[in-house]
């Protein structure tokens, strides 16, 4: 959450403009808007629901030793008032309808789950006196045993988190925090939800705030559409349709198997998105190779399955080849890789895998895992690695593997230094140092391309072609 919180403002801080006025008015009018869909379409569900002539349970056995806390309806309550004032913590129109669409999300999913598949909460509640009593008694007015997975109260409160989380500083931020782990905590002690409905939530949430970033412009730009990624589109959602249907399958048989085979559809779905669009920015990866939290929990499983096929891959080979001295072409390192290697500066060429590794200098040109680098981003990524070797630095470029993607980037490199003048003699050095690259016929092409850019370039200006600063 500390992390998500730093990377929001972070995202925020390009698009904020400080001459404009908080949008009072716009968050008074969403404020009434949202409140009046949230009453309605949760009463409909309810209603929808009640008229069932059975509707079914699920918890597990050991929840009948979750006890009953009383007065735990007090942090349950409070999630309403931290949603209304919700509203007003933005500082720009901008936030402030992210936030807003991240809410509104939530609700159309999980209402539409509610319908779908209606649950009841299945234990009988214990009576509870004073206060406590009272809040129960208002609460069950227009809250019925109904509207259990996923629960709506935990997808409010990712969001809400994330939200008070950006404004939060000092000692008020543990205070959030723990308050914060309090409402979580409420939705089982108040006999509200069973424990399924959690993590449903949880992940909901998280979808939503995955879905809506702040600074969304900053995830843009980079590879647009093609033939290539759309064929890898179509194998992401086929993969994903397929673990979905399993996962419903397994649903009688294992609440556990099909949640978590459930969440590593959702995490394709979304990679089959991304390719789609073409963009790897979508990933939410910074610059700095991190990635905000949302990105960690929803695309959790096709992480996990990226890293251990990076591993898979490579694991009889070298994890890093130096292919001139001072310059390193691997695998995605982690910290001991690196170490070991001695390199300062990483160049990460992957859009799908979070940094693991610290260095004194780390940058991140992200390009999709089976495609060819574009002309624009091999400019950057040689452009990087220009001002690291004029600077002496010792420098790994890496990708999953270490056999594409950053061996292409290595090459547009050495094109024009260390006595390799042209794509070919590029391409035998990077070879002869780590052979077990490939480059295919596009990633040559792209090579060629970005050579004969180079040396057009250099004679139009009076030079004799492309060489490198220090030639």
């Amino acid at each position: 959450m500390l992390r998500q919180q730093g990377e929001d403002r972070a995202g925020r801080g390009a698009a904020v403009a400080p001459a404009e006025a908080r949008p009072w008015g716009l968050a008074l009018v969403l404020l009434a808007g949202m409140g009046a869909l949230f009453f309605s379409s949760y009463g409909l569900a309810n209603w929808l629901a009640s008229q069932r002539a059975e509707v079914p349970f699920f918890y597990f056995e050991w929840e009948r030793r979750i006890p009953f806390v009383p007065w735990s309806i007090m942090p349950y309550w409070s999630i309403d008032l931290l949603y209304g004032l919700s509203f007003f913590l933005w500082r720009t129109r901008a936030e402030l309808l992210v936030h807003a669409r991240r809410l509104l999300a939530a609700q159309v999913i999980s209402v539409a789950c509610f319908i779908a598949f209606p649950l009841r909460f299945a234990f009988d509640r214990p009576q509870a006196d004073g206060l406590p009593g009272h809040l129960f008694t208002l609460l069950g007015g227009f809250d019925k045993p109904f509207n259990q997975a996923p629960s709506l109260h935990i997808s409010l409160l990712v969001i809400l988190w994330v939200a008070y989380a950006i404004h939060a500083r000092g000692g008020w931020r543990w205070l959030l925090h723990g308050w914060f782990s309090l409402i979580g905590v409420s939705v089982l002690t108040t006999y509200q939800h069973h424990a399924i409905d959690v993590p449903t939530g949880w992940l909901v949430g998280w979808f939503c705030v995955f879905l809506f970033p702040f600074g969304q412009g900053r995830w843009r730009g980079g590879q647009a559409a093609r033939a290539r990624t759309r064929q890898l589109a179509g194998r992401y959602a086929a993969g994903a349709l397929a673990v979905g249907a399993v996962a419903l399958a397994l649903l009688p048989v294992s609440a556990l198997a099909a949640l978590l085979l459930g969440w590593l559809a959702l995490s394709l779905a979304c990679v089959a998105a991304i390719y789609r669009q073409g963009e790897p920015g979508l990933f939410q990866k910074g610059h700095d190779g991190t990635m905000p939290m949302a990105a960690h929990w929803v695309l959790a499983p096709y992480l996990l399955g990226a890293l251990a096929n990076s591993r898979w891959w490579t694991r009889s080979q070298s994890g890093a080849s130096e292919i001139v001295p001072g310059l390193w072409v691997g695998r995605f390192p982690g910290g001991g890789e690196l170490r070991r290697l001695g390199a300062d500066a990483v160049l990460d060429l992957t859009a799908e895998l979070p940094r693991l590794a610290s260095a004194t200098l780390y940058r991140c040109v992200p390009v999709l895992d089976l495609t060819v680098p574009t002309q624009a981003q091999l400019d950057e990524a040689v452009a990087v690695l220009d001002a690291w070797h004029l600077d002496g630095r010792k420098v790994l470029v890496c990708c999953a593997l270490g056999y594409s993607r950053s061996a292409l980037v290595a090459a547009a490199w050495l094109a024009g230094r260390a006595g390799a003048h042209d794509a070919g003699q590029a391409l035998a050095l990077l070879r002869k140092g780590r052979p077990a690259v490939v480059l295919g016929p596009d990633s040559v092409a792209a090579l060629s391309q970005f050579v004969g850019r180079r040396q057009a370039a250099a004679q139009s200006s009076g030079g004799a072609g492309y060489v490198g600063p220090d030639a």
